[in-house]
């Protein structure tokens, strides 16, 4: 008989044993598109993905936090793409929204996302720039802010491991986050199981946010789940056409 305990448990392994095959997948068929110059068609959109950057087709949270904003948005607002990585959210904000700027530390990135911009023709309406954080939309706020945060423990080791280890940034990124939102604006944020997640929304609520889980999706090896944050988390949706679902 299964106790209350052994169901997680066996949850844990399960997930484990999906992590691992999709691991030895990933090593047998989709090396070679990592850290590469490769053309990959993510959310419907063609993006060119440039060493040091992240491929957003090959690691889901990226292309499920774009393709979750979706058809979304409401025209006219202004969006913030945090750490953009390749410039998918920016790219797919961008269709819809008045004004979208992408931020990112990695310069590879950021010279990748304005590639995608000008190949998915959306340079009129983002704005891509270098640095940390907040630092480069000082005074500015947005009607939705957009990020995909690194959330493994771990000093990162490099410009691409920047995307999956962050340190403190989680915590930076709620701490500033209030100053660059609009009276009804909002931040949704894609975490993984495989982070701390109870550490990094922790961070939101002792800053006097809500937070509620609007989508998720099981990879069986992860899941993934991205949480709207907001000073009500379900009544700033302001900017969006209809809840996430």
């Amino acid at each position: 008989m299964m106790t209350v305990n052994s169901a997680p448990m066996a949850e844990r392994l399960s997930r484990a044993a999906w992590s691992r095959m999709l691991w030895w997948r990933f090593q047998l068929f989709h090396r070679h598109r990592h850290d590469r110059l490769v053309l990959e068609e993510v959310a419907g959109r063609p993006i060119v993905v440039l060493p040091q950057v992240i491929n957003p087709k090959l690691f889901g949270a990226g292309e499920f936090l774009a393709e979750s904003l979706e058809g979304r948005l409401a025209n006219g607002s202004a969006v913030l793409d945090m750490g953009t990585g390749a410039g998918l959210s920016a790219v797919v904000a961008a269709r819809e929204a008045a004004r979208v700027v992408a931020v990112d530390i990695n310069p590879v990135a950021v010279r990748c996302a304005r590639i995608n911009v000008l190949l998915n023709g959306v340079e009129a309406r983002v704005d891509i720039r270098e640095g940390d954080l907040f630092e480069p939309v000082r005074g500015e706020r947005f009607d939705l802010v957009l990020f995909n945060p690194p959330y493994l423990a771990g000093t990162p080791r490099g410009l691409l491991d920047r995307a999956f280890r962050g340190g403190d940034v989680i915590e930076r990124f709620a701490r500033d986050l209030a100053d660059h939102l609009t009276p009804e604006g909002a931040a949704l944020v894609v975490l993984s199981t495989e982070a701390n997640t109870t550490s990094a929304l922790d961070a939101f609520r002792s800053r006097g946010f809500s937070v509620a889980a609007v989508c998720t999706r099981d990879l069986k090896s992860e899941v993934l789940t991205v949480y709207q944050i907001g000073p009500d988390a379900p009544a700033a949706r302001g900017h969006l056409q209809r809840p996430v679902r």
